[in-house]
This record gives structure tokens, sequence and C-alpha cells, in this order.
């Protein structure tokens, strides 16, 4: 997050310092379409007009009762769907329904003023909502759907009541002998509109879905263990250190420890893991994930907005809010969409008026009024949004968290992956396999002496060098001095000796040799897969300990899952060429480069960027940072730890490369979403506007009639979310 900015009074010109701002509290409404607009209450966009949506990153502030956010919205539109319609259709029978045996009896002035009395209240009533969004945009100048809608409307009203009231005023030629009306058009096209807005709202709020259904894993309740007996306890008063009680068949409250007891628990709802996880003491529980048959205690390490469930759903959330690169386009037509129409239905107007046949005016009227009301900028305006919204959603559910929309969009694009090996392609869990003493040294002498040293360092490596030698009951020596040389090993003092673990390329280069034997077996070793390091005692070698790091037994399918996709795959590590190159050998890497530092795995990314392609890479998160920030995407492998989280361009939840398959799976399905949808949009009304300006009336007598625009209209919007739901369906 971060850091905040100062502020000042934006009322007043004092000079005096003010005090660091508090971070901004996310606005509890939001506009699916417009970035960055925002309200502490429901209402509309005033760049758009839409309906605004809850803020998901706004969920703690509010109170229960506000449901998800579209219920209050949802049942105005229901009432006004309801009464519009109900008073629109005796309006319809009166215009459409002459040859009825009542209506026909009714003459036609009567009939004319009955259909003004009932649209009226239709127009500026029930459809005052879409009215008010009409006059926002024309006094804020930001012109969307709700510009064209009310035109269209206020244009067929108007005309009729006109017609009705002060025939004189209008060309005898416009009614030709009598009164064209078109209250109907103007009260159904409300009504439709209504619904449209009624079934987009509805087919919105299921982008959402899948962060209210990460939202509702979390339980309300613990059960708190305290003087010997449990509290059912709210899970926001539950502390860092308390411990809980978690039974069979519950959801586990917040992060935590096992301190007693053991299950199995199933955690397919935050990584996408079908198979559950053996928990005993000491494992890991998470927030969210469902208890199986065994009972234990959990001491709580993390909770509230520290929890993975609760970074799951913020950065999901904040992603969904993110534009992707591909929005420009729909951005840059949507800014002169609206006038561009509002133009051609002038245009039409005119051409109509001036060469259509009688009653010339009132074609004139239905056409304009046509193509103000098929034109729809929302279905343009919603083409990316949506499927991305829907697309970073489902990754969440599957473990994939993805941090933003551009993030999304460059995935797509990738063409090579750069692989970590420890923790990456292996469990990241290495173990000694072999110690191989000089002549006349102790395997025991041999592993104390680099146990000692091994132990002031964080690597894997020395994690395993030093847990062979607590597997021993090998007492540890004091060492001082130490220092850990990057890309070499480590160094220390043990007593008046100085003892180095690491490499035998860094050797070499130093001038320290291990005998042929020597070479010989740790030749042999990495063959085999291992990693060897050597032990040098005042310059002198003692021997070499191989630690072998298994491969992931999902690796091999991920690799083949990321070939099938055409991506070139690459190994970048610091271990041995031998151990490297026998891994990628064993998985079908394409490329393996050996031995490299931290610095050398940012220059590999460099020169693969230099040469005009898109490179991923994944790493843990921590120690390869500078690669990962220099790569296109950078991905984090499966800690799920805040600082991955926070750090990379995706994190894996899970761990497991499998989900680096569904990454750009996903990417490429999200896209391929996106273009259906732009191409949509364009083509609706790139043929639905010259249909309604009368297009084919010169060959075939037919004319769009305003209400199946409407129906369009409506139906245009619907389709592009329709289509972007369909996301929720990946796997």
């Amino acid at each position: 997050m971060p850091p905040a900015e100062p502020t000042s009074c934006p009322h007043c010109s004092s000079d005096e310092k003010q005090p660091v701002a508090e971070p901004k509290t996310p606005a509890a409404y939001i506009c699916p379409m417009c970035a960055g607009v925002g309200s502490d209450k429901p209402g509309a966009c005033p760049q758009c007009g839409m309906a605004l949506e809850k803020n998901p990153l706004a969920r703690r502030s509010e109170p229960e009762c506000c449901g998800d956010g579209g219920d209050e919205e949802v049942r105005d539109l229901w009432w006004r769907v309801r009464w519009s319609a109900a008073m629109t259709a005796p309006i319809v029978l009166l215009a459409m329904g002459m040859d009825l045996p009542v209506i026909r009896d009714i003459p036609h002035d009567a009939s004319g003023w009955m259909q003004l009395v009932w649209a009226t209240p239709v127009v500026f009533w029930v459809g005052w909502p879409l009215l008010v969004r009409f006059g926002k945009s024309l006094a804020t100048l930001r012109f969307n759907m709700f510009t064209l809608i009310g035109l269209g409307v206020l244009a067929a009203w108007s005309y009729s009541v006109i017609a009705l009231i002060v025939p004189a005023w209008l060309p005898h030629a416009a009614t030709h002998g009598g009164m064209a009306l078109y209250f109907e058009s103007a009260a159904v096209i409300t009504v439709l509109v209504l619904i449209g807005q009624l079934l987009e709202l509805r087919a919105r709020s299921a982008t959402g879905s899948a962060i209210r259904a990460l939202m509702n894993l979390a339980p309300k309740t613990a059960l708190l263990v305290r003087d010997g007996g449990e509290i059912e306890t709210p899970v926001d008063s539950i502390q860092i250190g308390d411990i809980l009680r978690v039974k069979p068949g519950s959801r586990i409250p917040v992060d935590g420890v096992v301190t007693e007891g053991g299950s199995s628990v199933d955690e397919s709802m935050l990584t996408g893991e079908s198979m559950p996880q053996t928990k005993i003491a000491k494992s890991a529980v998470t927030g969210g994930t469902v208890n199986g048959n065994g009972s234990f205690l959990m001491r709580v390490e993390r909770v509230g907005a520290n929890t993975l469930l609760s970074q799951i759903v913020e950065m999901t959330a904040k992603a969904q809010a993110s534009r992707a690169p591909v929005q420009r386009l729909a951005d840059r037509v949507s800014a002169w969409f609206v006038p561009a129409v509002v133009t051609v239905a002038l245009l039409t107007f005119f051409l109509w008026w001036t060469f259509g046949p009688q009653p010339s005016l009132a074609f004139a009227v239905v056409n304009a009024v046509a193509v103000l009301i098929i034109a729809c900028p929302c279905a343009l305006g919603l083409a990316t949004p949506m499927a991305v919204t829907v697309g970073l959603g489902r990754g969440a559910q599957l473990g994939v968290l993805i941090k933003n929309a551009e993030v999304l969009e460059r995935l797509h694009s990738i063409d090579i992956v750069m692989l970590d090996k420890t923790g990456t392609l292996t469990e990241g869990k290495p173990s000694v396999t072999e110690i191989v003493p000089l002549p006349g040294l102790a395997a025991r002498d041999l592993l104390a002496c680099a146990a000692a040293v091994e132990a002031h360092s964080e690597h894997p490596l020395a994690a395993a060098i030093v847990n062979a030698a607590k597997e021993r009951n090998i007492p540890l020596a004091a060492v001082t001095d130490f220092q850990s040389i990057t890309g070499g090993g480590v160094l220390g003092n043990i007593g008046e000796s100085e003892v180095f673990v690491g490499q035998a390329s860094f050797l070499k280069k130093n001038g320290v040799f291990l005998d042929a034997e020597c070479q010989s077996r740790s030749a042999q070793l990495q063959a085999e897969g291992c990693t060897v390091v050597i032990v040098v005692l005042n310059e002198k070698p003692l021997g070499l300990i191989a630690i072998k790091d298994k491969v992931k037994e999902t690796t091999p399918q991920a690799i083949a899952s990321l070939h099938a996709l055409g991506l070139k795959l690459q190994m970048i590590t610091g271990d041995s060429q031998a151990t490297a190159a026998r891994v990628a050998r064993d998985l079908g890497i394409d490329e393996v480069s050996a031995e490299v530092s931290p610095k050398e795995k940012l220059l590999h990314v460099y020169q693969a960027r230099g040469k005009d392609r898109h490179v991923a890479f994944a790493g843990d998160g921590i120690n390869d940072a500078p690669a990962l920030a220099a790569a296109d995407v950078g991905i984090a492998m499966g800690t799920g730890t805040e600082v991955a989280i926070q750090s990379a361009s995706v994190t894996l939840v899970k761990g497991d490369l499998r989900g680096l398959h569904q990454a750009f799976a996903l990417s490429r399905a999200t896209m391929k979403i996106i273009r259906q949808n732009l191409a949509f949009a364009f083509l609706y009304n790139g043929i639905g506007i010259p249909l309604a300006a009368g297009l084919l009336y010169p060959f075939t007598g037919w004319l769009l009639n305003p209400m199946i625009a409407s129906v369009a209209m409506s139906l245009s919007s619907v389709s592009v979310i329709l289509n972007s739901l369909r996301l929720r369906r990946f796997k």
C-alpha cells in the first residue's frame, strides 16, 4: 500500500502544514464501467449513468442488512417495471387494437387523450430515474446511453402531445389528415429500458459471485478455549495467540497453527486443490477452509484483514476495479459515440422530413427516435470490464491471484516462461542424501562442521544440512564472523579455523580444487540430480555433501500442459550445470541456465525481453525478486504469504505449477471473450443504426419500430454480460 500523501484544505489558502492523511476508506459503491467513480450512497454513476455497485473492499464498514448491494436497486426496478407495464398495456391496446370490438368504438380524439393520460405518468413518474440520468448527462456534458434514451422518449412523447393538443402547429401533411401519435412508443420504450436495466443489474450481480463466495467462506463465530472450557465467540473478537477448537466438519475461522490433534482439511475453495490436506501439530491452517473428520486445537496467528482469505478478497476486488489496456479502444470510441449517434439521428430526421413519403414528419420522428434508442454505448463500455471481473474472480476461486487487469492481458502475450528450480519445480524441502568425507575424516565430523556454519543461513540447502545434523543428534559449535557470499556459499569461523560451505565453481575461481576422486564422485551425484556443496577448512577441502530436492509430483504434468500452450520453458537456477541439466532433461524443459546469481537471473530476463519476446518469470517471490520485477509478468510460487501476494503480478496460492497453466489459459479465455464482446458491440451498432435510420426502406419498404429498437438495445448489454459470465465455468 502506498504511503498517504499530505493533504491541504481546498477551501482556504493557508500555508500551514497539514497532518499526513489517514488511508482513504474505500467508497461503499463503485461504478463497474468508470474507474475511480465511487460514492457512499447507492445511486447512478455521474459519468455513464449506470447503477453503482457495492464495493467489496468496503465490506467491513457496512451493515449486514445491506445484502449484496443490488437488492435495493432490484426492488425499485421491479416496482417500476410492474407499474409501468400495467399503465402501458391500455396504451398499446388503444394504439394497436383498433380492430378489436370495444376499442374500435372509441373516437380517435378520445383515444389520443386516454393515451396521453396513461403515457405521461409512465414517462415522467415511473421512468423518472431515466430522465434524471438524461438530465445529468446534459448538465455535465458526459453523454451516455441515457442521453440517447431520454432524447428518444421525450421526442416521441413531445411530438405526440403537439399532434394531439395543437395539431395546427404541424404541417397538414405531417398528420396526413389525422393524428399520428406515438405515446405507445414512448411508454413501451420506457418499460423495455427498465426491464433491460433489471436484467442487466441481475446479470452484473452474478459477475461478483466469486468475491461474495470467498467472503462467505469466513465463519462468523469460533470456539475459544479458555480456562478449560470452550466459548463461542465472534470471529471479530479473536486475537493473535488465542487457542481455538476446530470441530469436525466446521470451517476454520482464522489463520493459525495446529497445536494439538490432527485432521484432514479441504482447501479447495482457496487453492483449487481437490485432495484434502493432512494437518498435524505445527501444520499451518487457513481461515475459510473446511475441517474433515478430526478435531484439533489451533493457535491464532493472523486475524481480520491480515488473513489469507481477506488478502485474496482484497487483491481480487482491487484487480477487478482496474482497467485492461484493451479498454482504451472502447474508451476512445465511446468518447465520440453518443455525439455521432445524435448527429446521425438529426440527419435521419431531416432526410426523412425532406425526402420521405407522407406523413414525412411522422416518419422523420419515428426513424430518428429508432436511431437514438437502438444505439447502445453500454454494450461497448461493458465489453472489457465485465469479462475482466468474471475472469479475475474465477482465477481467485482456483487459487490463481492476478494483480490487475493489465497483468491478465499481458499473460496472453507471454511466449517464454523462465522457471526457478528450488521451490518452483521442486518441493523446496531438500534433504541430505550422501556425505562424502576425504580420507581420514569421519562423515559425522564433516556434517558437524558444515551444519555449524549453515545454521546462520536462511537458504533451503542450509536448512537441509542443519536438519541432517539434528537428526543425528550432532551438537553445533559456536560460529563467529559469519558471511553469506551471494552465488558462492557461506563462511564462518569455528574457534580459530575458517570454514567455507558452498559451490565448487566458486572455489575454483578462488584457487581451491578437489582431488580427482572427489571430483568424480561429485560429477556422479550431480548427474543423478543432486546438488553438491563442498566443505572447506582453512582453504583445504574436507569433503562434500550431496543434497536432493524432490521434484513435485505435479511438475511433469504442469510442464507438459505449458508446452501444449506453445510456451517455451527455460530453467534459471543457481545450482550446478550437471544437476540442472538432469532435472531439465527429466522434465523436458527446453533450455537451462545454471550456476547463475540473482543478478545474472535479472540479466537473462533483460536479454530475452531485448529480443522482442514477452517473458514470465516464476520463482519463490523473495529470493528472485529482481527477476520477478523485471519480467513482463512475475509469478510467485506458493507460500501464500503477505510478501508474495503484495509483490508478485501473479500468485499461485497452492505453489503448484499447474496453477501456472490455469493462469495462462484463463488469460487467453478472457481475452477471447473480450474480443467477442467488442466485436459484438461494434457489429451491433454498425448494423443496427443504419437499419434504424431506414436504410432498407427504399428496397423493401421495411422500417425498424422504436419499440423493437428498445428491445434490441436492452438485449445488447445483457448479451455482453451473459457472454462474460461463461468464464465462471472455466476450469
